[in-house]
């Protein structure tokens, strides 16, 4: 399976597929697939291609979900062997996308040609859903394929994605959740003046003072059993038209909280209203929602990946919720039960990105048990 494993990952990392763009990506995959009887379907939205395939059919339905786009590589001279070259050097592979994702996604993709190799009449459907905005702007991507497939009432029961989970070592770590990441972007009003006579004017950097104090320091929640307590970070804050003697007519505040379970946006939202009106400050708002939180707990794909992963890797791993946002938050929206497993994240969106080969093939076979657990006649 390794060998496999590697040569597509080569194949992958060999073609600059710079987000959205998809270089052929999928089109090598799903002429694979489509050798061993999977139905193709390509879901093409904007500038992104899509592709989700299927093998047999009924519940439960397995889905794996992978991205064939990567980041820009930045100054390439900086790079020891070229990003897109794929070449192997003591046992690592390197690459743009080597971690992430697409040698995890070659053993996605590897370990379900090789579970319908041997089990060609195995019950339920084994699908894979890959899209190639998952790096930039995520918008024409896995949400649009969700959206789709809940429009005509199709189901994903769970789902693994192939992220990069592994901190120190393979198997370390597993995400059974993720954080809701909200960001807010607040102008604050005053009225701009000379600095000089400033009862003329309303500084909005002084009048936003307080409120600014009781955002950041307001504890949301104490956190739960699988999350961390909610935190907020205040991003990008702007005022002023750069002369000393100016007091700026307005303030610009953008900031972003990553929250669990035990909040909603909408208690997000609400409070964060009330603070303003508490502080009766002249303002106006608005909200991006990038993805509400989402939990597997210790359903059944939990412990089908755990008990994959300590047979494969020797090692029992933590599960964890911290991190970012991945596109596990747009399929939780079916319900689905979902967990990321996936190679060592140390080197990602890094120059010199890399993995360790004999770690893709240990992946492979840790999707490859993740079937049969949850496949079982």
């Amino acid at each position: 399976m390794k060998n496999n494993i590697i040569n597509l990952a080569q194949d992958l990392i060999r073609r600059p597929s710079i987000s959205p763009a998809d270089q052929g990506c999928q089109q090598v995959i799903a002429d694979r697939l489509q050798q061993l009887g999977f139905t193709l379907e390509w879901l093409p939205f904007g500038d992104t291609l899509n592709l989700w395939a299927k093998h047999g059919s009924g519940h439960p339905v397995i889905a794996f979900a992978g991205h064939t786009d990567v980041v820009p590589v930045g100054d390439e001279t900086q790079w020891t062997y070229p990003p897109f070259e794929a070449r192997i050097v003591d046992n690592m592979l390197y690459g743009r996308g080597a971690a992430d994702m697409k040698g995890s996604l070659s053993a996605l993709v590897v370990a379900a040609e090789e579970f319908v190799k041997a089990n060609p009449n195995h019950v339920g459907t084994i699908a894979l859903l890959i899209t190639s905005d998952e790096e930039a702007a995520a918008k024409d991507g896995t949400v649009k394929v969700v959206e789709t497939l809940m429009a005509r009432g199709e189901p994903i029961h769970y789902c693994v994605v192939g992220e990069p989970s592994s901190g120190k070592v393979l198997g370390d770590v597993i995400k059974n959740g993720r954080r809701g990441s909200i960001t807010g972007d607040l102008y604050i009003e005053g009225v701009q003046g000379h600095v000089a006579y400033p009862h003329l004017a309303e500084n909005p950097v002084h009048t936003a003072l307080n409120f600014l104090t009781e955002l950041t320091t307001y504890q949301w929640d104490n956190g739960n059993e699988f999350f961390l307590p909610t935190s907020l970070q205040i991003a990008n804050i702007k005022a002023g038209t750069g002369s000393n003697n100016v007091i700026p007519g307005e303030l610009y505040v953008q900031f972003n909280l990553r929250y669990c379970t035990s909040v909603t946006d909408d208690i997000i939202k609400n409070k964060v209203a009330e603070m303003l009106a508490k502080h009766q400050l002249k303002h106006r708002i608005s909200w991006n929602l990038s993805g509400k939180p989402f939990l597997a707990g210790n359903g059944q794909l939990v412990k089908a990946a755990v008990q994959a992963v300590e047979n494969v890797t020797k090692f029992t791993p933590r599960l964890d919720t911290s991190g970012g946002t991945s596109d596990g938050r747009f399929i939780a929206l079916m319900g689905a039960e979902i967990v990321e497993f996936g190679p060592l994240n140390a080197t990602i969106h890094k120059v010199n990105e890399c993995v360790n080969v004999d770690d893709l093939g240990k992946c492979g076979e840790v999707y490859y048990q993740i079937l049969e657990y949850l496949l079982k006649s």
